[in-house]
């Protein structure tokens, strides 16, 4: 990811939460006084809050597998503690922070005597986020760190960063980041402060970097006083009920963004692009069958996908059976308006060595139960191949396509993108519903 080079204006400075707003105005006034350095001024276009809880990093720290930085980032240096965690535990040796790993981390740091929480890692929290949306010229950046331990005081740190300057420009518009780092207890009673903290008047945007839980009051808060609330359904564990409460947040007149339905963009584009032809177009009626593989570990790509498909068709899901084993597949019966009905397929597919995204597509197959139709089509990951959606017995008659994803698929990357956008995203909405549908449906399932 291209990042905006920064020069420090102010180095991250500890201070009481009620110093805040005094100490900012400190350094912008020492700055204009300062006549032989170019022009700073404060920028004037966003306030973003991001709550980054990195909790599977401070708990893999406490119990001693992991000594690098509390970033957020899962690179390998935090795979190999997950996994050296998971050989100590005998669990499933994945490398990913799933359900039943995050479920002993926590039980075992719960058996922790509360002196032995303290880890010597250094802590980025809101020092990492500055470089991802630099270009943005963010006039403020509120990072909200919870932290395992006591309930005890909250930090806070501010400091002040502006991007490098080119050449024959007179003048540098620049950033705040404010840092707050307590227990979530802590941090959830200072949720007006938060609130207040984010400029009157400027677009207010909060990244939660965690599951929704409108059950929390901090999120309850921040959800209320932005604009948009962006998360990354990657992150879910349990993406069939976390897609129920965001569409219940929709609901409630909360504009959301979903980090993850961005990567999908390519998928789509190509999919719909197959059907451009006219005669195509007419023959998308046949499609009655429908496969999805996904990266095994978290379904929310599929999800988004078979909603938005299934949403644009105006199909509508009558039934939803799951099986749990190697490939966990999950047959979802829709009917269009016409009583057709249509089957949809989304398998697990198990993957040797899983990247930091946890769920990426891997392959889409179109079909029809009429042979003459002419609908089929096969879309493939370039880096898994199409073989198994080839097995069907259509490859030869359908229209293959292998997908290159975008170069950066980085929450960060896909933030900046998300602080250029205005208005809600209606395509993005229309499919959550229908998302939502479908899992609706899963939840009366005997």
């Amino acid at each position: 990811m291209a990042t905006t080079p920064l020069v420090t204006l102010q180095k991250p400075k500890d201070i009481s939460i009620g110093e805040i707003e005094a100490e900012l105005s400190q350094i912008w006034h020492s700055q204009s006084g300062d006549r032989g350095s170019p022009m700073v001024t404060r920028a004037s276009t966003f306030s973003i809050v991001v709550y980054a809880p990195e909790e599977f990093q401070q708990l893999l720290a406490a119990l001693g597998f992991y000594s690098e930085e509390i970033d957020g980032f899962h690179g390998p240096d935090t795979k190999a503690a997950v996994l050296a965690a998971q050989k100590a535990y005998d669990l499933r040796m994945t490398g990913q922070v799933d359900p039943a790993t995050l479920a002993r981390l926590r039980a075992e740091v719960a058996k922790l005597p509360v002196e032995k929480l303290k880890f010597i890692n250094l802590d980025e929290r809101g020092t990492t986020i500055s470089d991802a949306i630099a270009i943005q010229n963010p006039c403020r950046v509120i990072t909200l760190a919870p932290t395992l331990g006591d309930d005890e005081a909250i930090t806070a740190q501010v400091s002040a960063y502006c991007p490098i300057q080119k050449a024959g420009n007179a003048s540098s518009i620049c950033g705040e980041y404010i840092t707050l780092k307590g227990t979530k207890a802590s941090l959830d009673r200072v949720g007006d402060l938060v609130s207040a903290l984010m400029i009157p008047g400027l677009p207010q945007f909060v990244w939660w970097k965690a599951t929704p839980n409108p059950e929390h009051e901090l999120f309850r808060k921040l959800a209320a006083s932005c604009n948009c609330l962006i998360l990354d359904s990657s992150y879910f564990s349990d993406p069939e009920a976390e897609f129920v409460k965001m569409q219940a947040l929709v609901e409630s007149d909360t504009y959301v963004a979903d980090l993850n339905w961005h990567r999908l963009s390519v998928w789509q584009e190509l999919a719909a692009s197959s059907f451009d032809a006219p005669e195509r177009r007419m023959a998308l009626g046949e499609v009655d069958l429908i496969t999805i593989d996904y990266e095994k570990g978290n379904p929310a790509q599929a999800y988004m996908f078979l909603g938005w498909f299934a949403s644009r068709l105006g199909w509508e899901p009558v039934s939803f059976t799951e099986t749990h084993d190697d490939y966990d597949i999950t047959t979802i019966t829709f009917t269009n308006a016409a009583g057709r009905k249509i089957e949809a397929e989304l398998a697990g597919v198990p993957i040797a060595d899983a990247g930091e995204i946890i769920g990426d597509l891997l392959g889409l197959r179109l079909a029809s139960t009429n042979p003459n139709a002419n609908c089929f089509m096969i879309l493939c990951s370039e880096t898994t191949g199409c073989m198994r959606m080839e097995s069907g017995g259509s490859a030869q008659t359908s229209r293959t396509e292998q997908v290159t994803t975008v170069n950066d698929q980085k929450a960060e990357f896909l933030l900046t993108q998300q602080l250029q956008r205005w208005g809600r995203d209606v395509l993005y909405e229309e499919s959550l519903a229908t998302t939502a549908k479908i899992l609706h449906i899963r939840g009366q399932e005997p």
